[in-house]
């Protein structure tokens, strides 16, 4: 029998079986589990062994259990709550209202810093607070890179320098930021000369530039680091649950909160859950759960809106980020790489506190002018380039003596109410395991009744989900082992992990010789099915979830992420049972939320709004086009009108190509393009606010086909040759 599974193995060359697969196999053992390494030094390296339980076991938990702490508020500082409180031994349940991630922590800059620009403010104003700010962030940015590599990795920043008298300032500011870090240092920062920051960043204005000073910060997947941390606060028995509502808080005989209402907010039941300790961690949020407490009390935070933009990959380099330290309102903007795009923001505008937060045209014109005036004047920094735009809304302490948000600093605050409420507001997301190190200690000071296994933190350096075995070459072995695209694996390694292997095996077979598995669910990013299915297994329970925070096609490309949504929901209504009114219905929900939150809206409003600017001959030839393709002379092209042009064009195209091309014509124009809307639409790929249109493409390319034919029926056989 051995020898017979031996010769399969080896037969079966075409599944990716290596060496190592057929000898696991053949001793038994589950080829595809990745074996832990022994974590870096300082690091605690022990994973916990519990499975994932489904979400509706989680709910059954908080039904029927009381806990030691109810956490309410599943971001960066909420989830950091939950798992210092469960590895101190604390019986822990967390609950958010709608995903993990859902609200500030899935919107950053998606940086991990200690924060140049108050370590500055720190010097000059001589502030030992925000000194010892950025001394603590300096620290928890070492630990959270050490924590998660597979998520986090350094990112060198520039800072370009255009007066001589500047190289000096910033050469002291930037090594006194390497000083305080210390030992954590990520690494040195140094000096360019004007020829080497050109090298470096190519497309940086280079007319006036004296030289660069380069210094080093982390970079993360905001949204993935959130639910991964939630999800290790669950393999070590935390009970968590997003789409949880809190509609009320539970007292005691003695006033002070024993727990909570709650309201599963995707069938409606109700219930409360008693636990000795309460804690509010809901971000902007934080004063409406404090006047469920006690209606009367002061306000305590100012929501700032802090808006940024993705850009193609081309606006960078691959590994350099960029810092504009003095913008012309004062504001700092960063312009980062970040998974193959650039990210460029943020702004800093006090808001109204929503959970639906949307970005503005002028807040997107401010950051897209700022960035133009330090790239080369070759890059054309063209308004249709901008591929998402969303909006955070940050939680800031307010300070009553200051009147602006750029001048409230990022520190945050543990208050503790007359009824033993605990509320952790402000701070920002790479002090999110301090900020929960905070809390629990306060939990404990305020509640006798706790008694954890562990007085002290356990946090600092645990090893989080997907990184006990994590390598940078992993992904090689998912390339061999499963015959992944190369791509797809680096993909795979770097958002899951060791868990990768375990996403790979959901994958299923592509049809071709290679890849062998894994169906791509767009064309132009590395996501596979195999992610929606496993993206369920990580409490995934909408088309907004998987499209914006298991995956970040959302933020990356919203019109790619319009395109992909169809099959989406197809395979997310395979593992949760959807019928076709409730996938219509998620279809529509991520629809209005691309549109809205994602900057789809405020991308085709700035596009509408730019006047024609075609001339007579371009006119005649676009309703040429368009006549083509409106073959009934309806005035405007549907949805059949598109499929039956693609049809009949000579190329071949693939099925989920046509739902592209169909989608953009949905997406933007209802299923009806009006030739004005047509004409609009080639005006502003004229002047770049729109680089690129399928639909235009089409009716370019059934023109050709439509010449081609009328040329063929010119040509007599006799004059062809015909063969004689």
């Amino acid at each position: 029998m051995a020898s017979r599974l031996k010769k399969l193995a080896v037969a079966s060359g075409v599944f990716g079986a290596s060496a190592y697969v057929t000898s696991c196999l053949l001793s038994g053992e589950n080829p595809f589990q990745v074996r832990t390494v022994a974590a870096a030094e300082g690091k605690k390296s022990i994973r916990a062994k519990r499975h994932l339980p489904p979400r509706d076991e989680q709910i059954k938990s908080l039904q029927s259990e009381d806990f030691d702490v109810l956490i309410i508020g599943g971001g960066a500082t909420g989830s950091g709550c939950a798992l210092d409180a469960v590895t101190r031994g604390l019986k822990t349940a967390l609950v958010e209202y709608d995903d993990f991630a859902s609200g500030t922590s899935s919107r950053s800059t998606k940086l991990i810093h200690g924060g140049v620009r108050y370590l500055q403010k720190a010097i000059m104003n001589l502030d030992i607070e925000q000194y010892k700010m950025v001394k603590e962030a300096l620290h928890e940015r070492s630990s959270m890179l050490g924590s998660a590599p597979h998520l986090t990795h350094p990112l060198p920043i520039m800072l370009p320098v255009y007066t001589w008298w500047q190289i000096p300032y910033y050469w002291v500011g930037i090594k006194a930021y390497d000083l305080v870090a210390g030992s954590k240092t990520v690494k040195s920062s140094y000096h360019l000369s004007k020829a080497n920051a050109l090298e470096l960043f190519p497309m940086l204005r280079g007319d006036a530039l004296k030289g660069a000073i380069v210094y080093y910060d982390g970079q993360q997947d905001d949204a993935r680091m959130c639910l991964a941390i939630a999800l290790t606060a669950t393999r070590h028995g935390a009970t968590v649950a997003n789409h949880v509502k809190v509609t009320g808080l539970l007292k005691d005989e003695k006033g002070h909160c024993a727990g909570a209402h709650l309201r599963d907010e995707l069938t409606g039941k109700e219930w409360d859950v008693k636990a000795k300790c309460v804690i509010n961690a809901t971000g902007p949020f934080t004063d409406s759960i404090r006047k469920m407490d006690n209606p009367t009390v002061q306000e305590i935070c100012a929501p700032s809106s802090g808006v940024h933009i993705v850009l193609p990959g081309y606006y960078s380099p691959e590994q350099m980020g960029l810092l504009d330290p003095a913008t012309s309102d004062g504001r700092v903007i960063f312009f980062l790489p970040w998974l193959k795009s650039t990210i460029a923001g943020t702004t800093d505008l006090p808001c109204d506190i929503t959970h639906h937060p949307k970005p503005t045209e002028d807040e997107i014109m401010f950051i897209l002018n700022e960035v133009k005036n330090y790239l080369n004047p070759d890059v054309e920094v063209r308004r249709g380039d901008v591929l998402s735009a969303w909006s955070g809304i940050r939680p800031l302490v307010s300070d009553p003596n200051k009147g602006d948000t750029q001048s409230i600093a990022r520190n945050h605050i543990i208050y503790t109410s007359p009824s033993k409420l605990i509320t952790i507001a402000g701070g920002k997301w790479t002090t999110y395991r301090s900020m929960a190190e905070e809390t629990i200690d306060e939990a404990l000071r305020v509640v006798p009744e706790l008694k954890p296994t562990h007085k002290e933190c356990q946090t600092d350096g645990l090893l989080i989900e997907g990184a006990h075995g994590w390598t940078p070459t992993m992904y090689i072995r998912l390339v061999q082992d499963f015959g992944l695209e190369c791509e797809v694996a680096q993909h795979l390694s770097n958002s899951y992990g060791d868990r990768a292997f375990a996403v790979a095996k959901l994958a299923s077979l592509t049809g071709k010789r290679w890849p062998i598995i894994g169906k791509k669910i767009h064309p132009e990013f590395p996501y596979i099915d195999a992610e929606i299915r496993y993206g369920v297994r990580e409490y995934a329970m909408s088309a907004i979830d998987m499209i914006a925070r298991r995956l970040r096609l959302a933020f990356l490309n919203v019109q790619a992420a319009q395109e992909a949504l169809p099959g989406i929901i197809d395979i997310m209504a395979e593992e949760l049972k959807w019928d076709e009114k409730e996938k219509k219905r998620q279809y529509d929900e991520a629809t209005n939320f691309l549109a809205n939150e994602m900057g789809q809206l405020v991308n085709r409003a700035s596009r509408d709004k730019i006047p024609i600017n075609l001339t007579k001959e371009e006119i005649q030839m676009y309703i040429k086009r368009f006549g083509i393709i409106d073959k009934e002379n309806k005035g405007y092209v549907s949805i059949n009108d598109i499929r039956r042009g693609l049809k009949a064009l000579s190329m071949p195209l693939p099925d989920d190509v046509i739902r592209y091309f169909e989608a953009e014509v949905e997406t933007l124009y209802g299923n009806r393009l009006e030739l004005a809307d047509y004409l609009q639409m080639m005006s502003a790929i004229k002047s770049g606010h729109v680089t690129y249109s399928r639909f235009a493409r089409m009716a370019e390319m059934e023109e050709e086909q439509h010449e081609a034919d009328k040329l063929k029926k010119k040509i007599s056989v006799e004059r062809s040759g015909g063969g004689l």
